[in-house]
């Protein structure tokens, strides 16, 4: 997350009955297509949240709607869940619907204003890195060294709730996030970033991001864990580097479970 002011007052373009409504249309897309599942729900903390999940699915994430969908349907909409997200979710004329529907852009002052306010906030902070991870490595846990999500959840004084997702890197074949290829064809320096991902889907075969493939029907299955509260492990000072090691160790420990119950891709 960028340290750049979140001056546009995008909390307050919030609105309920318009997330409502989509959550509306989403469901039978997420619970019959990806046959979704989200469990743990009932140990969720009261007030503002930072849920830090593994990202999943590439260019067709869906940890949030999944996310989404269950806890409203649980706390109803008058507790917001606001997602951090990039610039370029925010460009056309589809800006104004993310905004208004919860998607933020990721900022530590967008981050502490929706956390004060009693929101949930969503970060993933792998990024595209993590959504991109090669299939054979799904079920390991990688922010790629980014740990900025401690210090804002240590500024606004909330717990992290730490969240794992197994069955979104199946949509499709992910074989390399392409760093090398990014390097060699000079993607970084033209477009800010680090990978070029190479899969195999349907309807097109091979893909390095274009054309994009049509996410297969995989299962996903989303496991909610006990809030960290972080002064009471760690104390009135916490350590970033020993918060961000916890924090990483139990969703590994977590994602390895749900790994082991999974009888077969794309099943579950």
């Amino acid at each position: 997350m960028s340290d750049t002011d979140g001056d546009d007052a995008e909390i307050g373009q919030f609105d309920p009955g318009l997330t409502q409504r989509l959550m509306g249309v989403l469901r039978p897309i997420v619970k019959t297509y990806f046959r979704s599942e989200v469990h743990g729900l009932e140990s969720f903390p009261p007030g503002g949240a930072l849920v830090v999940g593994n990202h999943s699915g590439g260019m067709f994430p869906m940890d949030v709607p999944i996310f989404s969908i269950d806890f409203y349907e649980k706390f109803g909409y008058a507790r917001p869940v606001y997602t951090l997200s990039h610039d370029i979710l925010f460009l056309g004329v589809t800006g104004s619907l993310f905004r208004r529907t919860g998607y933020i852009r990721a900022t530590r002052d967008n981050a502490a204003k929706a956390l004060r306010s009693g929101g949930v906030v969503v970060v993933f902070p792998g990024g595209d890195y993590d959504a991109y991870r090669p299939t054979l490595a799904e079920n390991v846990i990688d922010f790629n060294g980014r740990k900025g999500y401690v210090s804002t959840a240590i500024d606004a004084g909330v717990p992290i709730v730490p969240a794992v997702s197994i069955g979104g890197q199946e949509t499709q074949l992910y074989l390399t996030r392409g760093t090398w290829l990014a390097e060699r064809l000079g993607i970084k320096r033209l477009l800010r970033s680090a990978i070029l991902p190479l899969s195999f889907g349907f309807p097109f075969g091979f893909s390095a991001a274009i054309p994009p493939n049509l996410p297969l029907p995989t299962k996903i299955v989303t496991q909610v864990l006990e809030p960290i509260h972080l002064t009471e492990q760690f104390g009135e000072h916490p350590d970033i580097d020993e918060v961000d090691e916890h924090v990483r160790s139990v969703m590994q420990e977590a994602l390895t479970a749900l790994a082991a119950k999974r009888r077969f891709p794309i099943l579950g």
